[in-house]
Order: structure tokens, then C-alpha cells, then sequence
């Protein structure tokens, strides 16, 4: 009677964005998302849809941790809006994508690295994000011309006369590492906030330990897979109504592999500088030149994609006030892959110089607002799938029926 009462209590105190235990107080975002899943743990029809549900029906309740974790294990593939009997107009007005996409929204700014920067993510617009491109862009052009002419005599592809390698590898590689470490410290918050350790148990140390590598290798092949965009049923996702589509999971694997292509590239580039002492330019038969336009290519499809997807989805799945950040990473993409295959078409060109500070103006743009654009949600995600693995393996704390 007096757990009964306890949780009568508790339920009263998060109908009003607050709760009883002493836990921080719930944003309007989180109460919602938090109404709406006591409503799904009792019906339980999408149970077997993704890995949200089955995480979810391991808890009575759901306090800050819970829902930043379960909202970052949402994929968005919309299946359970259309399979949902609760859905509007019904008077439960259930919306379990656009509840997760808004609680996503709320971490993001929650764990930002430096916290006074969270509020980046309500103005990573294209309009924010194409405006700090250009903007660096100009400044190295700009910059370009204090030392000569912008039309230059063609240089033979020999991008260090145009820019020294140590200028473009201290300044690069600042923002580079800066934007890491940011993503870091943000990824290292949210998992000693949603970490199990947290809530295990005592005894169940060696558990846990021993689950951590299975755990890791299957969250790493979910992330590789992109596992659960495949919707509901394996079919896809759900973009423009209740039809599955496998277009937004592979528009999101060029996307993924493209850009892991492009960085291999930078990192084979570093090693032929390096090590074997191999300047560019590169032949365009070589590695770096080789696997930095197959990542381009992917980078331009899968971004094109996504964006013609983003346009065309039902607002009703997600969150309409993200789409703006959607969109500026989007068009930095694409205009990081469209600049990358000008410079390769133009490096033999008096327009070399300028297509290179247009070029490195734009990446410039891109690592910046890695930490606090639509990027964050690959990193939090991974971490919400790694978790959702080791619980899998972790006996349940609710401890009902067969558990």
C-alpha cells in the first residue's frame, strides 16, 4: 500500500513537470514524453517494433535518465505513429516520434560542451550554417589576395603554394580537435547520466563487466547496419505516409560511409605527408585521391537524398522546429563534397587558389558546427544502442513474472 501510494504521489508531482524523489524537474518536453510512455508501457502493441520498446517495458517509471536515454535510442522511424490506436485525433493524442525528437532536442542542449553553447542548436539553420561558410570562405579569399593576384598562374595541383601544409594543419587541426573533445565531453556527460552502472544492483559488478565487450561489438554492428531504420518490421521507414520506404536508410548509409571515406582519405593523405614523404599533389589513381571522391560521391547522393526525404516527411514524425538544423548540416555536406570535386577538376587551373580557400572555408564551417548541429545525434545515438545492449544482457530491475 504505501509503494502504491509512493507511486500515486509520484505520478501527481510528474503531471506537473516536477518530481517527488528529489530528481531535477522535467521540461514540458519530458513531462510529455514521460506521459506518453506510461501510456505505451501499458498497451505494449509496438513492443516488438524496435529496441525502444522492449527498453521501455524494463521500468515503471521514467525520471530524466530514462527518457534522455530512450529518445536517443529512437531511430524516427515513424511506424509506430501510423500502428499507434492512441494516435490523434485520438483524445491520448499519442505521438511517440515527435515526443522523442523533442526530448532528443533537449539533450542536445543539455549535454553541449561548453553548456552556454547549447543554445547553438536552435540557430543551426542553413541560413546560420551557409552564412559561416561563406563568411570563412571570403576570409581566405581574402586572405589569398594580400599575397597576389586571385587568379593565379596554374601551380600544377601544389596546394602548399597557395597555403603552407603547417598553416592548414595547425588551424585544421585545432578545430578539428576541438570540435572532438566537445563531442566528448558531451558524449561522457550523457553516459554517466543513462550509464546502468547507475542503477545495478549490488553483486552485479562482474555482470556488467563481462557483458561491456559482447555489448560492444553488437552496438557497433547496429550502428554499422544502421539496424533500426529499417522500421517497424525490417520494411523502413515511413516518410510521406504509412507506405515503408529502405530510401531513408540508404541515403543515410552514403551519408555514413561517405564521410568515413572522406576522413580515411584525410588520414592516408597525413600518412603519405608523413611518413612515406609523398607531397600533393596526389595522382588521381592514388589512395587518398581514390577513396576521397568515392566519399564524395556518397556525400553528395546520400545529403541529396536526406534532403529531398526531409522535405517531403509527414510533419507529424519528429520535431518541425528541427528541421532547420537537419537542413544546415545537410547543405554543409553538400557543399563540402561539391567544393572538394571543384578543387579536383579546377587544381590544374588559375582557379585553383580560389576554389581551395572557397573549399577550406566551407570544412572549416563543418567542423565548427559538428558539436552543435545535427552531427551530436550519431554520437548520442551510438551510446543509447551500447547501453541498450548491455541491458539486454543485465537481468531486469523490475524482477516480475520470469525475470
Amino acid at each position: 500500500m504505501q509503494q502504491l501510494e509512493a507511486l500515486t504521489r509520484e505520478a501527481a508531482a510528474l503531471a506537473n513537470g516536477k518530481l517527488a524523489t528529489g530528481k531535477l524537474a522535467l521540461v514540458p518536453a519530458e513531462t510529455e514524453a514521460a506521459r506518453q510512455m506510461q501510456i505505451c508501457n501499458a498497451c505494449r502493441y509496438c513492443e516488438g517494433f524496435c529496441a525502444v520498446f522492449p527498453a521501455m517495458t524494463r521500468r515503471l517509471e521514467f525520471g530524466q535518465a530514462d527518457l534522455h536515454y530512450l529518445a536517443n535510442l529512437c531511430h524516427n522511424c515513424g511506424a509506430c505513429l501510423y500502428a499507434c490506436q492512441y494516435a490523434p485525433p485520438h483524445e491520448f493524442a499519442v505521438n511517440f516520434p515527435q515526443a522523442m525528437a523533442q526530448v532528443r532536442a533537449v539533450t542536445y542542449e543539455e549535454y553541449a560542451w561548453p553548456r552556454a553553447f547549447g543554445v547553438l542548436y536552435r540557430k543551426a539553420g542553413a541560413t546560420t550554417a551557409l552564412s559561416l561558410a561563406f563568411g570563412l570562405a571570403l576570409f581566405l579569399v581574402l586572405a589569398l589576395t594580400m599575397a597576389g593576384p586571385v587568379l593565379q598562374q596554374p601551380l600544377g595541383g601544389h596546394f602548399y603554394a597557395v597555403f603552407p601544409h603547417n598553416f592548414m594543419a595547425t588551424v585544421f587541426g585545432l578545430v578539428f580537435a576541438f570540435a572532438v573533445f566537445a563531442l566528448g565531453m558531451g558524449a561522457r556527460r550523457f553516459w554517466r547520466e543513462v550509464s546502468p552502472a547507475a542503477d545495478l544492483p549490488r553483486g552485479q559488478g562482474p555482470l556488467l563487466a563481462a557483458a561491456r565487450g559482447p555489448a560492444a561489438v553488437e552496438a557497433t554492428h547496429d550502428v554499422a547496419r544502421l539496424k533500426y531504420l529499417g522500421g517497424g518490421h525490417g520494411d523502413g521507414c515511413n516518410n510521406e505516409d504509412d507506405r515503408y520506404s529502405q530510401a531513408r536508410r540508404r541515403f543515410h548509409h552514403l551519408t555514413f560511409y561517405g564521410f568515413l571515406l572522406c576522413f580515411a582519405a584525410t588520414c592516408v593523405a597525413t600518412l603519405y605527408h608523413f611518413v612515406l614523404r609523398q607531397e600533393a599533389p596526389y595522382a588521381l589513381t592514388s589512395l587518398p585521391v581514390v577513396l576521397g571522391s568515392l566519399g564524395g560521391i556518397g556525400l553528395l547522393a546520400g545529403p541529396a537524398g536526406l534532403l529531398w526525404l526531409n522535405l517531403r516527411r509527414d510533419p507529424r514524425q519528429g520535431d518541425v522546429a528541427q528541421r532547420p538544423m537537419d537542413r544546415g548540416f545537410i547543405a554543409l555536406l553538400l557543399a563540402t563534397s561539391a567544393s572538394g570535386f571543384a578543387l579536383l577538376l579546377l587544381r590544374d587551373t588559375g582557379l585553383m587558389g580560389v576554389t581551395l580557400a572557397v573549399h577550406l572555408g566551407i570544412v572549416m564551417a563543418l567542423f565548427l558546427t559538428l558539436p552543435y548541429g545535427k552531427f551530436a545525434h550519431a554520437i548520442y545515438r551510438s551510446a543509447a544502442l551500447f547501453k541498450y545492449a548491455l541491458e539486454k544482457r543485465l537481468p531486469s530491475r523490475l524482477q516480475l513474472g520470469a525475470d
